[in-house]
């Protein structure tokens, strides 16, 4: 099992910008791929951003797509979303998620272990 711990979430303004942060624990981070969801009140999680093990093939939801940025340091164990151009409508809580394989999906059942979610809130 893998423990998930994010940082970085807030507010801010609409059109402002956030980094949020996922550490992994464990020395197998470099063999999992990674993801990033999100919850809003009264929705469904949703997929927000995922990342293959190596770094070399990432997908975005296409609500993201041009504004956020999935990466990841494997020396480190974190993997990172970039969010710029924030809207109202990104407001949610944000999770990571860690996968049991070297590929990405974009679903949520497709990943193992979650952190607990970190708040990002933009205002209008």
């Amino acid at each position: 099992q893998v423990q998930l711990v994010e940082s970085g979430g807030g507010l801010v303004q609409a059109g402002g910008s956030l980094g949020l942060s996922c550490a992994a624990s464990g020395r197998a981070f470099s063999r999992y791929a990674m993801g990033w969801f999100r919850q809003a009140p009264g929705k469904e999680r949703e997929f927000v951003a995922a990342i293959d093990w190596s770094g070399g093939r990432t997908n975005y939801a296409d609500s993201v797509k041009g504004r956020f940025t999935i990466s990841r340091d494997n020396a480190k164990n974190t993997v990172y979303l970039q969010m710029n151009s924030l809207k109202p409508e990104d407001t949610a809580v944000y999770y990571c998620a860690a996968r049991y394989s070297l590929y990405s999906v974009n679903y949520a059942s497709g990943y193992n272990d979650w952190g607990r979610g970190t708040q990002v809130t933009v205002s209008s």
